[in-house]
């Protein structure tokens, strides 16, 4: 009898189903069943190493890794190298680099500010690299006290607006900015739900001090202050002046707070910090948002969990949940976000069981033209990040093979890049490349002064290598592309390199040609 009721007590605590892999293949077939759509083959091993290096840890696989991973014959290879990837040191600031982007996009407010973020991406790569819960991650974001987080309110400095929309559309999935101005004409939200938020981060104050690279930041929080509603954007007149609105969570009722104090906000000084109120909005904020039973925070999590992996959201677009804007796989959504929550929003749970479906290891191929399949019968097609184009174009061209040990890294142009290729990750899988990254990958001297032989390039290798020249052609392919050519590419690289010209100029004519493709500038 003991160990029956210990059997049943610990059936009692287990959460109530597992979503897992399992559950996550099972749904998409039933979709497909459904839809009636037949999905792609299994991607070749070559097609998911390099699709899972660049979603984990930002890069493209070294030589020597292809080769090793293609060689191997364990059939958990797949398995086994997920789990190296989650604990690589790369995976903390590559996933830094994707939400850093989802939090402050290429424009943020307070530019000045906020353009150069090297302390809060390496204190965000900190949280990914430690799998900090992500409501641990979302708290101390919004909070603003540990060092390194504080960045994040200062884009909405004496903007408390801008951050109701931010906070509503990156951390709970909706689109609340249309109730600014008037009631939401598609959804429920009135104006007072949007002033209601605001009101939560009107009394918080960006404090700086020090100056140029020495300037930090303070986020304080005034005892008093309301946000002050006047209506409707049509009928607003000069001098017309708003009444105050108390602070209300979306979809919950106003904030019970005691009276703010009659006494005068004090004034720090240079350098001082505004003293903690009696009453924290903020806290009260947080407490509401990172709450298990949060009806928003962890379903929008896994939304975008997923559409970063998959593609698009099962909510689509993926920072747009309302009535009219049902679910693809709503069983799916359920099971996956009640996993995460029962895993205590374990970050790397929920990547790990993602891509480790069936469903991200599909291949590309497949009857279906649209770059995100809404059925997930195929692989996605995703354009890099600037940012991992230039680590990828580093890696591929072992630019920085021949530094020494604890040499910095020379920059060859990360503003040029970013300014090339832009922000094609937006949400909605929108892609269209312009005339600009053209030019750029055709024409730069970035991009050249990657290729160009230097001690212990690719180039170098190569041209040092006394292989033969199919030999040659299998390792540009596999140092850049992270697979074997085909026979008529290898005999056409060989021949190419055959010739009797300047061979220098052949192997960078070669390693150009391969960068400039479709194949490396799209995750597939």
């Amino acid at each position: 009898m003991p160990r029956l009721l210990a059997l049943v007590a610990l059936l009692l605590a287990a959460p109530a189903f597992a979503a897992d892999r399992s559950t996550i293949d099972a749904e998409l077939r039933a979709a497909w069943a459904t839809q009636s759509v037949t999905p792609a083959p299994r991607s070749a091993d070559g097609e998911f190493l390099r699709r899972v290096f660049l979603d984990l840890v930002g890069t493209i696989p070294t030589h020597d890794e292809a080769v090793a991973f293609l060689a191997d014959a364990d059939p958990k290879k797949r398995e086994k190298l997920i789990d190296k990837l989650l604990a690589d040191p790369r995976y903390g600031p590559a996933q830094a680099t994707v939400w850093d982007l989802v939090l402050f996009g290429r424009n943020p407010g307070n530019i000045d500010a906020t353009r150069k973020r090297d302390g809060f991406k390496a204190w965000l790569a900190a949280q990914f690299q430690e799998n900090a819960p992500y409501t641990r991650i979302v708290g101390d974001l919004l909070t603003g006290e540990k060092a390194g987080s504080e960045l994040y309110h200062v884009q909405f400095r004496n903007a408390p607006e801008e951050a109701a929309v931010q906070v509503s559309r990156v951390f709970l999935g909706t689109q609340l900015q249309c109730a600014r101005c008037h009631d939401h004409p598609y959804d429920r939200w009135t104006q007072k739900d949007f002033y209601g938020m605001a009101g939560f981060f009107v009394r918080l104050v960006v404090q700086e001090s020090g100056s140029g690279a020495n300037r930090t930041f303070t986020i304080g929080e005034k005892a008093s202050g309301d946000v002050l509603f006047s209506g409707n954007a049509k009928d607003q007149a000069p001098g017309r002046k708003g009444e105050p609105v108390r602070p209300r969570v979306l979809g919950g009722v106003d904030l019970d707070e005691p009276p703010a104090p009659k006494t005068k906000e004090p004034t720090p000084k240079a350098n001082e910090k505004l003293p903690r109120p009696a009453f924290s909005r903020k806290e009260k904020f947080v407490a509401w948002l990172t709450a298990k039973d949060n009806p928003y925070l962890a379903r929008a999590a896994v939304n975008r969990v997923w559409a970063q992996y998959m593609g698009r959201g099962l909510v689509h677009p993926v920072d747009d949940f309302h009535a009219d804007n049902e679910p693809s796989h709503p069983a799916l959504l359920t099971a996956l976000t009640d996993g995460f929550v029962a895993h205590n929003f374990d970050l790397k749970w929920l990547t790990r069981e993602i891509v480790n479906s069936d469903g991200y290891q599909l291949a590309l191929a497949g009857p279906t033209k649209a770059a995100l399949p809404k059925w997930f019968e195929r692989a996605r097609v995703r354009p890099l990040t600037a940012e991992e184009m230039l680590t990828a174009m580093r890696q591929a061209t072992l630019f920085d093979a021949g530094r020494k040990a604890g040499e910095k890294a020379p920059d060859v142009g990360a503003d040029y890049f970013l300014r090339a290729f832009g922000e094609p990750t937006n949400g909605l899988g929108d892609f269209q490349g312009g005339l600009g990254e053209h030019l750029f990958l055709n024409n730069s001297e970035h991009v050249r002064r990657l290729i160009t032989r230097r001690p212990g390039s690719l180039a170098d290798a190569i041209l040092k290598s006394g292989e033969p020249a199919e030999r040659k052609a299998e390792r540009l392919y596999m140092t850049v592309l992270s697979r074997r050519p085909t026979p008529t590419e290898a005999a056409t690289v060989a021949a190419y390199l055959g010739q009797p010209e300047k061979a220098e100029a052949l192997v960078e004519d070669v390693i150009w040609v391969l960068l400039n493709g479709s194949e490396f500038r799209f995750n597939h």
